[in-house]
This record gives structure tokens, sequence and C-alpha cells, in this order.
């Protein structure tokens, strides 16, 4: 098992930590992450896009003129497609675009960028939270002390209070606080770093070693 500092708020070296090579140490497949990615983005599309076909534009109630002896090509309405203000051909309604790939598939793509995180030396353990009011002054003091650039995914044990955590980053570009049940592989992907409280380590690795 590889073994990884701690650290604190202040950003000082308190102990160590050992890192389930389950979770933290395989081979990244980038085939499930890439595939997790996808899902996660197609399921965060809206699917809003409406057009009108020739049974939703107004007018065009009757034939344009008789249907035959004119010389021209029959026509039934004058919002078929062809016309000028007519109705549109194949175009978009609004749809679901969400689907979900294999459980199995999802947690080998959540390790993989973990253990990508890790590999990347772009993986702290910080021992604990400990802001005594919702500031966000003082979470910008915690994210420079222990160096974060600018996009860090910090996150914390469900078993822990990080109400003030919540609160005091949430105004800060960049900085996203997340619950260790919650943790998908595109935030981890999208971070530049990632930083865990002990507690989250080791709830993560109960849930997918």
């Amino acid at each position: 098992m590889a073994t990884i500092d701690v650290i604190n708020q202040a950003g000082a070296v308190v102990g160590s930590i050992e890192l389930n090579d389950a979770v933290f140490g395989i081979e990244p497949h980038q085939q499930a992450m890439y595939d997790a990615l996808v899902m996660q983005m197609a399921s965060r599309r809206q699917g809003t896009a409406d057009t009108k076909g020739r049974s939703e534009v107004s007018g065009g109630g009757r034939k344009p003129y008789r249907q035959k002896g004119t010389g021209r090509a029959r026509q039934g309405s004058i919002r078929a497609t062809q016309f000028r203000g007519g109705g549109t051909v194949f175009g978009a309604t609004p749809r679901n675009y969400a689907y979900r790939i294999n459980k199995k598939i999802r947690r080998l793509a959540v390790k993989s960028a973990l253990s990508e995180k890790v590999q990347e030396t772009a993986f702290s353990v910080l021992d604990k939270f400990e802001i005594a009011e919702p500031k966000t002054k003082t979470f910008v003091s915690i994210i420079e002390a222990i160096q974060a650039p600018k996009k860090t995914l910090f996150v914390v044990a469900d078993s822990e209070d990080a109400t003030n955590v919540y609160l005091s980053a949430r105004n800060i570009a960049g900085a996203t606080v997340m619950s260790a049940s919650a943790i998908n592989t595109y935030d981890l992907v999208n971070a530049n770093k990632v930083v865990m409280t002990s507690a989250a380590v080791k709830q993560v690795e109960e849930a997918l070693a």
C-alpha cells in the first residue's frame, strides 16, 4: 500500500496514511473513464431544444390552389416544409439524453480517476476541517496554506459536520466541496487537485475496495 502524508489546515505534515491499492493504486482504465464522462455529460444536457413541424406552425388550413389544371405541382398546404414559413423537417424535439452504464464500469472509472490523481501527485489528505463559522476568508487562507490550485475538489466524509465548510467555500470560484458518497468521475477528472479528509479516504475505501 502507498503511504501519503496527512497535512493540517496550516499545510504542516501531522502524520501519514496508507492508501488502499485496490482504490488508489490501480492502473487507470482510460476507456472506463471515457464512458463514465460521456454518460455524465450526456445526462447533464437539458434536452429542451424544440422546433415546429408542419402540424404545429400557424396557417395553411386549406389547399393553396386546386389540384389540377394549374401546371404546378400539387400542394395540400402552404405550411408544408418546402414553403417559406412552413414546418421543419426532422427538427429537434424535447428529449432526455440520460442513460446509464454498467455499475462495475462506473466504479472502475472512479477508482481509475482517483489512482490517476495519486500518480500525478495531485492528491492530498487533510486531517480534518475546523471552521468555527462560515467565512470565505477562512477557507481562502486554508487553500493558500495547503497550496491548492484554482480548481480543487475537497471531499469530506458523510459523518463529518461540514456545513461551515460548504458555506465558506461556495463563493470561491473553482473550489468545490463534496461528500465522499457523491464523488464521481467528472468532478474528479475536472479538478486540478483532489483534497480528501482522512475520514473521507476511509469511507471511499470501504465503498470501493
